[in-house]
């Protein structure tokens, strides 16, 4: 396991939601100070404030990557295709390894049952039956990997 693969898992287990794991691991690398990153990614968790739908280590990545290679002019549409490139490159590696990433599908939960926004406590019991600490793992290292290869792209250029 690397280095981000670790500090988003062991983010989880500090009790940030997965969207916020990721931000944390990825935060140095951002140029925002990481409270500020903690609290705009603090909604994004639970497949979008416990909705249960785009799994938080993939709102978390995007973020990342928005950060990182995002455009602000909204006429610049090459940028525009190359973020959405990046969150689709990740996220589609992020789906081949967990075959989803709908945050109750990778839960298996029922997609009728409604969740509250309260969320669970975090026990040793919830840590057992919850792979979320793995799924942020897993996405922390598809982003570190897939930063690493934009870099040498952009070296080698």
């Amino acid at each position: 396991m690397n280095k981000r693969e670790e500090l988003a898992r062991q983010a989880f287990k500090e009790g940030y939601n997965c969207s916020q794991a990721m931000v944390a691991a990825f935060s140095d690398l951002m140029g925002m100070d990481k409270k500020t990153a903690l609290r705009l990614a603090s909604s994004f968790g639970g497949g979008m404030g416990r909705m249960r739908e785009v799994c938080g280590t993939i709102s978390g990545a995007t973020f990342v990557l928005s950060m990182l290679y995002g455009y602000s002019d909204p006429k610049d549409f090459a940028n525009k295709k190359s973020i959405y490139c990046d969150v689709q490159s990740v996220a589609n590696k992020f789906k081949e390894a967990n075959g989803s990433i709908i945050c109750r599908e990778l839960l298996g939960l029922d997609k009728a049952a409604k969740t509250p926004p309260t969320p669970e406590k975090r026990t040793q019991q919830y840590y057992k039956k919850r792979p979320c600490a793995d799924l942020c793992s897993d996405c922390a290292g598809f982003l570190e990997e897939y930063i690493a290869q934009k870099q040498n792209i952009a070296q080698q250029a």
